[in-house]
């Protein structure tokens, strides 16, 4: 650790990685709510804020715990998941007033079609506008699943042994991989409706 007259120990939250001020302060300058998207291992977080001087007022959130309560047998943190969650974050939003955000991700590096822009794909789908590049969306054909469809029919031929191991998930919960798009199109309804 340094030591010395002149050093000064970084503030709490920047040690843990939990907050960057300077993007902090950047997005609230915008006078914009934040969407803010949080990926982890299994879940997916989503939650569209607004700056308060007491603190953060969360206008509306949405997780993937509540996907698998609407009938979701897919994985809860993949891409087709993240959509979803931008469609219903969108449509809590809309009902509460809100109509303009701008995209929060934190400490999460962008890649251009990742889970994180699948969120942000489904909020501006469902209806939100929100500041982007297009070409860092997912492809429609990302959005609904096909590649881990596609990915899991390969598998299935190669090596059944494989296949049980890395869609174990899905079997348990009832769901082929291979039907994935399908299932997406369904859960797509539920959550538009």
């Amino acid at each position: 650790m340094a030591t010395g007259a002149n050093y000064r120990v970084p503030l709490r939250r920047i040690r843990e990685r939990k907050t960057n001020y300077w993007k902090r302060i950047a997005l609230i300058k915008s006078g914009l709510p934040r969407l803010i998207v949080r990926v982890f291992n299994n879940s997916i977080v989503v939650q569209l804020a607004e700056f308060d001087e007491k603190g953060d007022r969360i206008i509306a959130q949405a997780n993937s715990r509540e996907l698998v309560k609407m009938g979701w047998k897919g994985h809860p943190a993949n891409t087709p998941a993240g959509y979803l969650l931008g469609r219903l974050i969108a449509k809590r939003a809309l009902e509460k007033g809100v109509k303009k955000a701008v995209l929060d991700i934190g400490f999460h590096t962008p890649v251009h079609g990742s889970t994180i822009f699948a969120v942000l794909k489904g909020a501006i789908d469902g209806g939100l506008e929100i500041p982007h590049s297009e070409e860092a969306l997912p492809s429609e054909e990302r959005v609904r699943g096909e590649h881990i469809a596609t990915y899991a029919r390969a598998l299935k031929e190669q090596s059944p042994e494989k296949y049980e191991r890395q869609f174990g998930g899905y079997l348990k919960r009832g769901l082929n991989p291979e039907d994935l798009p399908s299932h997406f199109d369904e859960m797509l309804q539920k959550v538009s409706a």
